[in-house]
């Protein structure tokens, strides 16, 4: 009989750590909701840096903890924004024949075909498997076509410039503005749409590409030193909270 207690006492301790680790991992506001569901079912956002200091171990979990945080959405000391100070857009900067627009164009792109005597450069058609929207784009060089797909900067020019893009030399910020780590071909409404907006302001209205585009985001603004701002930090890692890899 003491044997069948102590079984039983045993089982219903397992059965409690299996039930404590499963409202941990999937309950929002008590651990990692993976599953997503504060956002699915409109819960408000957790407090400022409760989502950050909640998240699983990962690498992106690491990039957005080293990013520094600043206190205003605007530097003072920056001066205005004005794109030419990212260099002429879509420069070769690679070097390959090819302006960056047709490089991530063909990139991108599913079965492109290609201007005859551009060697394979200048791209005329091709499918997008459009990850803003989740759409199908089928993609046709022209001057009323081809302004539906556009090449979105993850992190925005002007996002990046207040984020401290301000202080780099000419080379440096030319260098960012046709990185192909910071560039996506996407549809052009949804790119309009977000405009120079940060992760708090826009997120893709394709959920299944969240997570995608805030490790993105994080990874850009870690290799490039730039900074966030706290509702920033908090919306990328209440997003990051519902990733699962």
């Amino acid at each position: 009989m003491a044997r069948k207690r102590r079984r039983s006492v045993g089982d219903t301790i397992v059965l409690l750590v299996i039930l404590a680790a499963l409202v941990w991992a999937f309950v929002p506001g008590v651990g990692w909701d993976l599953l997503g569901l504060r956002s699915r079912l409109g819960w408000p956002p957790l407090r400022s840096g409760q989502a950050l200091a909640s998240l699983p171990d990962s690498e992106a979990a690491r990039q957005l903890r080293e990013l520094t945080v600043r206190e205003s959405v605007d530097d003072p000391d920056a001066p205005a924004y004005k794109r030419e100070v990212f260099g002429q857009r879509w420069e070769d900067t690679d070097r390959n024949g090819c302006d960056t627009r047709n490089d991530i164009l063909a990139r991108d792109l599913a079965r492109p075909t290609f201007k005859p005597d551009t060697r394979d450069c200048v791209v005329l058609s091709g499918t997008l498997a459009e990850p803003y929207t989740g759409a199908t784009i089928e993609f046709q060089r022209g001057d009323k076509t081809s302004s539906l797909v556009q090449i979105d900067h993850v992190v925005a020019l002007a996002d990046a410039w207040r984020s401290g893009a301000w202080q780099w030399d000419a080379q440096r910020r030319q260098e960012f503005a046709n990185d192909p780590e910071n560039l996506l071909a996407v549809d052009g409404a949804a790119n309009e749409d977000k405009s120079a907006s940060s992760a708090d302001q826009w997120l893709p209205p394709n959920t299944a590409f969240r997570c995608d585009y805030v490790k993105r985001q994080i990874a850009v603004k870690n290799a490039y030193g730039l900074s966030v701002t706290r509702a920033e930090q908090d919306a990328l890692a209440e997003q990051l909270s519902a990733c699962t890899g």
